[in-house]
Order: structure tokens, then C-alpha cells, then sequence
């Protein structure tokens, strides 16, 4: 991962590497351990965990200090036990906000329709508008060529276009 750039106002982030369906667990135990010690009168040194949506196996703080992650990751049960890696704020970004599927899609590229009443077809892009999200596609398993307008969420993405 490239080094991150220092953001005004954002500690440091790392990832933690947790196991698989247990990143809930592990944000849960720590963000318990750093309220206590605030009870406590002291100061966790942690000002953020951030679980992003499918994500497997990592948990992301946002701290001051590696010290303060290490003492309030320690002995938590589904902790991997290598070291946290630094990512940067823009990469996380990326995790969190997902592209759009409009953005990856092309006219002349195969979708497969997962929702509505054509699901499961194959249809050819024939147009895009970005702005309302929407796809004109033709489906390829009809006997003529009828233009449909669908929400670009419906459909996944089976070959590029020649």
C-alpha cells in the first residue's frame, strides 16, 4: 500500500486483520475496552472504527498512536495476531463508497438482468444515461430487438463488448 498522506483532522488509519465474519466481534470488544478506559478518565487514543461493507477480515481505526490499537487489541479472541497495515484515507474511501455499476458498463457489453420481470436474461447494452442511472438494453434471447429501459442496479456486468 502507498504511504498515506497526513489529512487535517484524521489520525492515522489501520487495518486490522480480524477472522472472516467475526469483524463485528472484534469493532464491538474494542469499542467496549475504549469506553471503559474513557469512564476511567483516560484517553483511548481511538477516534473511529470503520466496518465497510464487503469487506471480509479487517477492521479499520482511526488512531493516534499504533501504541493505543495495540493495547486495546490485545487478546481480543478473533485478532489475528500480525501487525496492523497503515491505509490511507483515500483507500478506505474506496472501500466504503463502491463504484457504481453504470460506471463500469459500456454500450455493446452482455449483461445478465438480476431483478424485475426479466430476470435471469441476457441482454446488450444499446445505451446509458449516467445521469438518471438507467441502461437501454436489448434482450438477446427475443425474437426481434425491442429497446428496454432498465435501472443499471438490475443487471450485472458478463462480457465487455467487442
Amino acid at each position: 500500500m502507498s504511504e498515506p498522506e497526513e489529512v487535517a483532522g484524521v489520525g492515522k488509519i489501520f487495518a486490522v486483520r480480524t477472522t472472516m465474519g467475526r469483524e463485528l466481534d472484534v469493532a464491538l470488544v474494542i469499542a467496549k475496552r475504549a469506553e471503559e478506559l474513557i469512564a476511567k478518565g483516560e484517553d483511548p487514543g481511538i477516534s473511529s472504527i470503520v466496518i465497510p461493507p464487503n469487506v471480509r477480515g479487517y477492521v479499520f481505526f482511526e488512531v493516534e498512536k499504533l501504541a493505543s490499537l495495540y493495547r486495546l487489541a490485545s487478546e481480543v479472541k478473533y485478532v489475528k495476531a500480525s501487525r496492523p497495515v497503515k491505509v490511507s484515507p483515500e483507500e478506505l474511501e474506496k472501500l466504503i463508497m463502491p463504484k457504481p455499476v453504470v460506471e463500469s458498463i459500456s454500450v455493446g457489453d452482455v449483461v445478465e438482468i438480476i431483478r424485475g420481470p426479466f430476470r435471469g436474461m441476457k441482454a446488450q447494452v444499446t445505451g446509458i444515461d449516467r445521469n438518471k442511472n438507467m441502461l437501454t438494453v436489448n434482450i438477446l434471447e427475443a425474437a426481434f430487438a425491442i429497446p428496454i429501459s432498465i435501472p443499471s442496479d438490475y443487471v450485472k456486468q458478463v462480457k465487455k463488448g467487442e
